[in-house]
């Protein structure tokens, strides 16, 4: 009578979604992995380097961007729901107090939002309805930080 009969947690771990059928459910695996990601942090970037309107925003970072590409995509993908890579390099720290060393007042932020709008919206990505709605939370986060100038 073995197959005739299951018991509940065999139906419960039957009828919940594998661990790839999660990870595919997160916005990280929707906007399209780490490709994605790494696209549009790679243009945020550029766009930082190379963009008069962001020289506030540029001169706050070190001369070498590339550390900061990397993490800023783990960071963000992990965030997203995919590879927690940054979270575990860095336990116990969040990006309030990886920031909180630096005088971001209102307009640095507004360049970051500005910056980081333009890099998701001038990145090819497939469902741009979600795309659109990670800047608008991203926007948020970077207003946060922003503090009156002193």
């Amino acid at each position: 009578m073995r197959g005739l009969h299951r018991n509940t947690t065999e139906t419960a771990t039957a009828d919940a979604p594998t661990e790839a059928e999660a990870r595919a459910e997160t916005p990280y695996a929707k906007l399209g992995g780490a490709k994605t990601f790494a696209a549009f942090v790679e243009r945020f970037y550029d766009l930082m380097e190379n963009d008069p309107e962001y020289a506030e925003l540029r001169a706050m970072h070190a001369p070498d961007l590339t550390p900061m590409r990397v993490a800023l995509a783990q960071f963000l993908a992990g965030w997203a729901g995919g590879p927690r890579d940054w979270f575990e390099a860095n336990p116990g720290k969040c990006m309030v107090s990886a920031h909180s060393g630096f005088a971001i007042d209102g307009k640095t932020a507004g360049q970051w939002a500005d910056a980081m709008t333009r890099a998701i919206a001038e990145t090819p990505i497939a469902n741009r309805e979600l795309a659109d709605a990670l800047a608008r939370q991203l926007t948020l986060m970077a207003e946060g930080f922003g503090r009156p100038a002193r």
